[in-house]
């Protein structure tokens, strides 16, 4: 009878250990073995990106000088306005043309802080990149200016022409000078879009 006894206080002392201390101890170490494994999943993580990283700074040290010139020309980290003008006048120079009543808007002041753009519903799309619309009046010749169009349209800056207004000078009649008639003059209103990434 002390034998069953004893017995089943052995066994009742090795459900009390296994309830009070062997159990809370094995969960405690699974959830430990979780947060292992999800740091050993966030450290292969930033190792790839890692890898990632030297892949693409090897790419990019590929580039020559001027190239990375060209690609910064093209979608420039910040805005600078007097050099967008100045690029526009330079393009303008080689036809004659002169560049006048310059506005420059960006579109990011009356959104406020955010880069994102309100959508029909108003949802709002996000967009890694930022514009600044420029507006100016040429007057030349109608082929001037389709020759001067190609050479914004060529040039390595990214724009995007959003308006075009053509309106004709005043005196436009033919001038007759000798046998030659010459070209009539137009007012051309542009407005351009250009982007950079903020």
């Amino acid at each position: 009878m002390t034998k069953s006894i004893l017995s089943i206080l052995f066994i009742g002392a090795a459900i009390m250990v296994f309830a009070l201390y062997v159990r809370p101890t094995y969960d405690t170490v699974q959830q430990n073995r979780t947060k292992v494994a999800r740091f050993d999943e966030a450290l292969a993580k930033t190792r790839e990106i890692q890898e990632l990283k030297n892949s693409l700074l090897s790419r990019y040290n590929l580039f020559a000088g001027a190239n990375l010139d060209r690609l910064q020309k093209m979608l420039p980290d910040h805005v600078d306005n007097v050099r967008l003008v100045l690029d526009m006048d330079g393009i303008a120079a080689r036809y004659g043309i002169r560049i006048q009543n310059v506005a420059v808007q960006e579109s990011g002041k009356d959104r406020g802080a955010s880069s994102g753009t309100v959508l029909n519903g108003g949802v709002t799309q996000n967009r890694p990149y930022q514009s600044l619309t420029l507006q100016f009046e040429v007057v030349s010749t109608y082929d001037e200016f389709v020759l001067l169009l190609r050479d914004l349209e060529s040039s390595l800056r990214i724009v995007d022409l959003v308006t075009l207004s053509v309106r004709p000078r005043p005196g436009n009649r033919a001038n007759l000078e000798g046998n030659a008639v010459s070209e009539p003059l137009y007012t051309f209103g542009v407005s351009l879009r250009t982007y950079w990434l903020p």
